[in-house]
């Protein structure tokens, strides 16, 4: 007979399972640094667009050390290589604590991690279009008539990578504020209350991202998050509303 799939099994058991996981794992994450490396002079060009050459007077970027450039190229290569795996790595956690899972938990599994994936990446796109080309403009041709920029390529990525991510996260708000209302952290009412905070903090946050002290890419920061807040109360309070119909409709038999 078969055994039950929600049996315990033993320790070495899930050791050799975890084994395998990250055999794979190790595995496919070497392929996507291979790519990278392959390709890096494709993902370098593509990072360098958004200051439509105003990082020189050669409109390339420069280096001041011997090993700036490759340190630079190694960097990008492992980013690279984590971004293309990481379907594969997440697939592969979802595998291991599957078994540990009820149903329902499963069925939330499956639909968070494609909306993960769906809203950091629209944060990343959002700020490689829409916020890094005014915000490079604007520091690379302000007092220009003063100075001509000269831009170190490893300081350039540094400051493009860390907004690109950041904006990948806080793309991730209305996804956060389900979990919290699912999970009864904070209900709907306690995002309503901190809706007062949210502007404040929201201008804060696009200070603290933006590297520019100008008001429009601030805001190009700030509108996006109060949008994804305000969408985030309402996915809340979908959450709240399906808690309260839910106890009812299991009644209704035996009404």
């Amino acid at each position: 007979m078969a055994a039950s799939p929600d049996r315990p099994r033993p320790l070495r058991a899930h050791l050799e399972e975890l084994r395998r996981r990250l055999l794979w794992s190790g595995i496919a994450l070497a392929v996507g640094v291979a790519l990278s490396v392959v390709f890096y002079e494709d993902l370098v060009k593509v990072l360098l667009r958004p200051a439509e050459g105003h990082l020189s007077i050669t409109s390339r970027p420069i280096y001041t050390e011997v090993t700036e450039l490759l340190g630079v190229i190694v960097r990008i290569s492992l980013l690279g290589g984590v971004v293309v795996a990481l379907p594969f790595l997440v697939h592969q956690i979802a595998l291991f604590i599957a078994p540990a899972l009820n149903s329902a938990e499963r069925r939330l599994a499956v639909a968070f991690v494609p909306a993960a994936f769906l809203l950091f990446a629209a944060g990343v796109l959002f700020s490689y279009f829409v916020l890094l080309p005014p915000a490079l403009r604007f520091l690379l041709t302000f007092g220009e008539d003063l100075a001509t920029p000269m831009i170190r390529i490893g300081s350039y990525m540094n400051l493009v990578i860390t907004l690109l991510f950041w904006m990948g996260l806080v793309f991730e708000t209305p996804l956060a504020m389900f979990l919290l209302a699912k999970l009864r952290i904070v209900s709907y009412r306690g995002f309503v209350r901190a809706q007062r905070w949210v502007l404040v903090g929201a201008f804060l946050l696009g200070a603290i991202v933006t590297p520019t002290f100008d008001p429009l890419n601030q805001s190009l920061v700030a509108m996006p998050l109060i949008v994804l807040y305000e969408l985030g109360i309402g996915v809340a309070w979908l959450v709240r509303a399906r808690g309260k119909t839910a106890p009812r409709t299991a009644g209704a038999p035996g009404a």
